[in-house]
């Protein structure tokens, strides 16, 4: 019989800080119904001096597990899909995988921007499908608020921190993730990336970089891109009027 993966457990955590559009308006030229309009942006959370990648990763993890009623030391495999990783090395996923007590699991990064957690969703389902793992954990976490220049209007009302997480389980039961389609548009890579910002402190002898935008319409022209995978969802019977959930995202 064949094997499916099914989400059984999820979490989150955010940061107990918001900033509000009315908080950004104080220091840069936007307003809210400006942000509101274009985004559908109203607050965003940021993370504490203690907080960071990792440890938001690994409060919506363990709170994933235990609605999946699942024992860290079963899991297979941890995926943290992240633009904003702890370290180029070790893996923000190797930490996870240690706080959180997932000592048979294999642990690894993925860098896909916005659309991260669904290549991340995809690549565990595949790798339940194919029988060799059943319990994979899938995050994803982000403290961008600490690569933004929050004078720039064009990206700073854009970004917050926050993680969340899904267990996906192997089943002979039917449903789960039913089927994926993974597109990238690298003609827009000119449009938003990350630029060179001040010197950080001499001892950590790195250079800090920040988000940026250099067209102000990289937000809704990648938005343009989701309307061409629609038919092709719709044409395997996954999404409108099926009663399927249907989740997209730009990058």
């Amino acid at each position: 019989m064949a094997v499916n993966a099914h989400i059984t457990g999820w979490g989150m955590s955010v940061p107990e800080k918001i900033l509000t559009n009315f908080d950004i308006a104080q220091f840069v030229d936007t307003n809210d119904e400006w942000i509101r309009s274009r985004t559908g942006i109203e607050q965003r959370h940021i993370a504490s001096n203690d907080q960071t990648t990792a440890s938001l990763a690994s409060e919506a993890a363990l709170k994933a597990l235990r609605m999946a009623n699942l024992n860290p030391a079963r899991l297979d495999l941890v995926i943290v899909s992240t633009s904003s990783p702890e370290h180029i090395f070790p893996a923000t996923a190797c930490l996870v995988q240690d706080r959180i007590g997932a000592t048979k699991a294999g642990a690894f990064d993925l860098l896909a921007a916005c659309t991260g957690f669904i290549y991340a969703i995809d690549m565990a389902a595949q790798a339940i499908r194919s029988g060799s793992i059943k319990n994979v954990l899938v995050i994803g976490s982000e403290t961008l608020s600490r690569l933004i220049n929050w004078q720039d209007r064009g990206t700073c009302i854009l970004f917050g921190d926050g993680a969340g997480a899904f267990v996906l389980q192997a089943s002979e039961q039917p449903g789960g993730v039913l089927s994926s389609v993974l597109r990238s548009d690298g003609s827009s890579v000119a449009r938003a990336t990350q630029g060179p910002a001040a010197e950080l402190p001499p001892l950590q002898q790195q250079r800090r970089r920040y988000i940026q935008a250099l067209n102000p319409f990289t937000f809704f022209s990648q938005l343009k891109n989701i309307a061409k995978v629609d038919p092709e969802i719709n044409s395997r019977g996954i999404g409108s009027g099926s009663g399927d959930s249907f989740f997209s995202a730009p990058q």
